[in-house]
């Protein structure tokens, strides 16, 4: 719930100075990506920028104090003023802010450019009491928001200090508006208009002139000479004398004479007690001063002067000039300490009653209250963590005794799920376990739901760190046990009970317990838990063979992004990266390559450490491409991550897979062998986990001339991928049997685990994966097109995957370019027909061609010339080699490498 008044620009400027001169610098401003507005306080920073966006609707006002140092609360509110200016047109980003949901606030920013690059009109954004912020994260993506944000977008700021932004470059390309305390400073001609509007009795104009001098033009000074002369009837002079050079230290003596012992007793001790507050409303007031109608107290100090501003247009919340405010406060603590903590108390169940927790919790903290705090967390606590404000969350169960949290279990939950939800996983178990150690040993009782609730929290850590059995009897404990209102930890339990299903290998029970994840999710509006339950089905699916339908799933999961907001979630990358891999076995490169990028820029904020497996899919598509130097420049990157950092064995398994397809490719054998002497041997093979790492393993050792050890490997894989239905990981498992056998010439067994192999892909789609295996598998699918035995459909997908080993993996006439043809010709076995009346370079081209299995259609394509021309070469090429079917050509084309020494069989 925002406040706001935070949002509000100053309403009521009819008794102010208009500061013509100034405003008149600030009409040109959308010429300028930055307005600076800097000075110490009181010099009228505010009340200038709020005379000229006065009549300005496309503006939206940020009003900060120190709780805006929370990057979180910082980006809610920083949203809700962009969406102040546009009217709602940012709906994505807003969402993105309120659920807390990216990865930084320059992330943010960027989808928030993203929005606003169809936004056209002048746009304008004022932050006003920059000097607040001291966090340097905040101050580094303001940084990148400036040198990003669009052209019609003009940010404004009001520091008193310079802040750090980098700005010098903007002042050289003039795209900065400076305006400072010598600007700022009154006039001698405003400084009489002000006293005119203000004194009793009007002063002459040299009276004035002298007076502005004294106080070289601070707006404020000039109004504490003119509210001295009204309450105290002390000469405008002598005011102005007091205060002429007058600093920081001594100013607080000048209010406490001047202003504070001027007042009634009764205005006195308002002005102390409302100190207390950042922002005030009749409501607050009426609790921290015992005033019956605070909004007529609050209007009455207005007029008289006392430094009290409006906030909002509807007059209802007001705040002291931050100069007096600070004053107050020290005073409230010197003359009102022993009520203090009182007044920070009742401030806080104000917050309360209107419904702003993280205000009423800045105040119990200030109060030393943890008994008010306590209950505030315990009422409150869960709604502030599903809007994600961690960190005020952390700092108020930070200040609670041990013994309150054992007496209040709830609290202890919260805070293991703040742990979880920081990856610090670690100090889950080990905070739940003290607690329940301490529980019981001060027979602090611990009901059944709140024990499955912590279960459930257990069972998520357990699946994370890999421990599929303890996290199903946890998740089963915790379901067995939890309400149906207990929705959330229902929702995470369901999840990992899938989880477990999926490392199982029972892949059909794990679709259907993530589709209930899925649709509980939604229900209650838990969209992180929905995104992940279509992740997980999207993994199942594929794992069955099924990725059209895992393709429509991981569509479903995009959408849900684009409505929540979820772009910046590492999850988003998790997507990227499996859309990456769908798209890699379909042979649709440069879609898979895209979306394996756009995962690295999902991760431009996180540690490197997460980049692996993206790193790997480019690798992947540089392999498939035969496009050996990315490969290695990617593979290069991966290493470097594997040799610093501690992955989960399923990234290992997936770095590992380039690397060895890699040394395959490049006949790298020592790299494989030390490699394989040193990766750890999964246990079992009964999940696609488990079988990609021995898939690996056995491809090395194909590799290494290691035959019957990888023949038990496959076979065990086999066996288990048809016992649990892994389709597709059966037919890559397929494809290794195949180079096994054709390796060891047993070419009846190669053909036969290659013929289901493409049997299979009818089902997968899998194309790259028979890419890969390059020239050896090019020339089996050349035999079986030979064979015209193949049904339609598989003959279809072998003709597709041998064009692409021809255009990937060799030049596309290598096997009858001009040198090529140059030495066959003066080979002393080449055929008579062939010295005698030689084919045309085309026409060799068009040989080449059909070796590789090219239709005609298809070389016309290559060669980009009609079909009909085509067919005319291949007439007078049949007609030279005394051959008359496409077969016979084959075999003749088949002879001449053989004769050129070429080993093709």
């Amino acid at each position: 719930m925002l406040i706001p008044s935070k949002l509000s620009r100053p309403s009521r400027l009819q008794n102010t100075i208009v500061r013509e001169r100034l405003i008149a610098r600030l009409t040109n401003i959308n010429f300028y990506r930055l307005a600076l507005v800097t000075s110490p306080a009181g010099y009228g920073k505010t009340t200038l920028v709020a005379q000229w966006a006065a009549d300005k609707s496309d503006l939206g006002w940020y009003s900060l104090d120190e709780s805006d140092n929370y990057p979180e609360r910082f980006a809610t509110y920083f949203m809700a003023a962009i969406q102040q200016a546009t009217g709602g047109h940012c709906v994505r980003s807003e969402a993105l802010a309120q659920k807390r949901q990216y990865a930084s606030l320059s992330a943010l920013f960027s989808l928030l450019f993203v929005e606003l690059s169809e936004w056209h009109r002048p746009l304008f954004l004022v932050i006003d009491d920059y000097h607040l912020l001291t966090n340097d994260a905040i101050h580094q993506a303001m940084r990148f928001f400036i040198r990003h944000q669009p052209e019609n977008l003009t940010l404004v700021i009001l520091s008193r200090n310079l802040p750090s932004l980098g700005i010098a470059n903007l002042r050289v390309r003039e795209q900065l508006l400076e305006i400072n305390s010598q600007s700022l400073a009154f006039t001698h001609g405003e400084a009489k208009q002000f006293f005119d509007c203000r004194l009793q009795q009007p002063i002459d104009a040299t009276h004035s002139q002298r007076l502005c001098d004294e106080v070289a033009g601070w707006a404020t000074a000039l109004q504490l000479i003119a509210l001295s002369e009204r309450q105290s009837n002390t000469p405008t002079h002598q005011s102005a004398q007091r205060l002429a050079g007058i600093n920081a230290s001594h100013l607080s003596d000048y209010l406490v004479d001047e202003v504070l012992d001027c007042v009634d007793e009764a205005t006195r001790n308002f002005l102390l007690r409302s100190s207390v507050l950042r922002s005030m409303n009749d409501e607050l007031i009426a609790r921290i001063t015992g005033e019956e109608n605070g909004q007529l107290r609050l209007e009455e100090t207005e007029r008289q002067g006392l430094f009290l501003q409006r906030m909002d247009d509807s007059g209802r919340w007001f705040n002291f000039h931050p100069l007096f405010v600070s004053f107050l406060r020290q005073r409230c603590q010197w003359e009102l300490g022993s009520d203090l903590h009182q007044l920070h108390r009742a401030a806080a169940e104000g917050w309360m009653a209107l419904g702003f927790a993280g205000e009423a919790i800045h105040h119990a903290l200030a109060a030393e209250d943890t008994l008010l705090l306590r209950d505030i967390l315990l009422q409150h606590a869960w709604s502030l963590f599903n809007h994600s404000e961690l960190a005020l969350l952390e700092e108020g169960l930070k200040a609670l005794p041990w013994q309150l949290l054992v007496e209040n279990p709830r609290l202890i939950l919260l805070q293991a799920w703040l742990a979880q939800s920081q990856h610090r996983y670690n100090e889950v178990n080990l905070l739940l376990a003290r607690a329940e150690q301490e529980m019981a040993m001060q027979k602090v009782a611990i009901d059944a739901v709140l024990s499955a609730e912590f279960d459930a929290l257990r069972a998520q850590v357990a699946i994370n760190a890999g421990k599929p059995d303890e996290a199903e009897l946890l998740a089963t404990q915790a379901l067995n046990t939890l309400p149906l209102a207990n929705y959330y930890s229902r929702i995470v339990a369901t999840s990992v009970k899938g989880e477990v299903l999926h490392c199982h290998g029972e892949l059909s029970q794990a679709l259907i317990m993530m589709q209930q994840t899925d649709q509980m999710a939604r229900q209650h509006d838990i969209c992180h838990y929905a995104l992940w339950a279509l992740l997980q089905q999207s993994e199942i699916l594929i794992a069955q063979g099924f990725l059209q339908t895992a393709f429509e799933t991981q569509q479903k999961a995009f959408d849900l992004i684009d409505e929540q907001g979820l772009e910046q979630l590492p999850m988003h990358e998790f997507l990227l990266r499996i859309r990456s891999q769908l798209l890699w076995s379909w042979s649709h490169l440069d879609d898979a390559e895209a979306a394996a990028r756009n995962g690295l820029e999902v991760l431009a904020n996180f540690q490197p450490q997460q980049q692996l497996q993206c790193l790997a899919m480019l690798a992947k598509c540089a392999l498939a491409r035969g496009d050996m130097d990315n490969a290695r420049r990617h593979l290069n990157r991966c290493e470097n991550l594997l040799g610093n950092g501690q992955y989960h064995s399923d990234w290992v398994t997936n770095a590992d897979k380039p690397r060895v397809i890699y040394w395959q490719m490049t006949n790298d054998k020592v790299a494989a062998a030390n490699w394989l002497r040193l990766t750890p041997k999964p246990a079992d093979a009964d999940n696609h986990f488990l079988q990609g790492q021995w898939r690996n393993i056995a491809r090395a050792q194909i590799l290494l001339g290691q035959y019957d050890e990888a023949e038990v490997v496959l076979d065990e894989l086999n066996e288990n991928a048809r016992r649990l239905r892994l389709i597709s990981d059966l037919n890559r498992n397929l494809l290794l049997s195949n180079a096994l056998y054709w390796q060891t010439d047993r070419k009846s067994e190669a053909q036969k685990a290659l013929i289901e192999s493409l049997s299979l892909a009818n089902r997968t789609g899998f194309v790259s994966h028979f890419v890969i295996e390059g020239e050896a598998m090019a020339q089996q699918l050349r035999q079986l097109l030979q064979l015209n035995t193949l049904p339609e459909l598989e003959q279809h997908r072998a003709q597709r995957i041998l064009r692409d080993i021809n255009q990937h993996h060799r030049h596309k006439f290598a096997h009858f370019d001009e040198t090529f043809v140059t030495r066959l010709l003066t080979h002393p076995q080449v055929p008579e027909l062939i010295r005698t009346s030689p084919l045309t370079q085309r026409e060799w081209q068009v040989l080449g061609l059909i070796y590789s299995g090219y239709s005609n259609d298809q070389i016309a394509g290559e060669l980009d010339v009609a079909p009909t021309t085509i067919k005319t070469h291949i007439r007078n090429l049949y007609q030279k080699l005394g051959v008359v079917q496409r077969q016979e050509a084959v075999q003749q084309a088949q002879q001449l490498l053989h004769l050129m020494g070429m080993g093709v069989a």
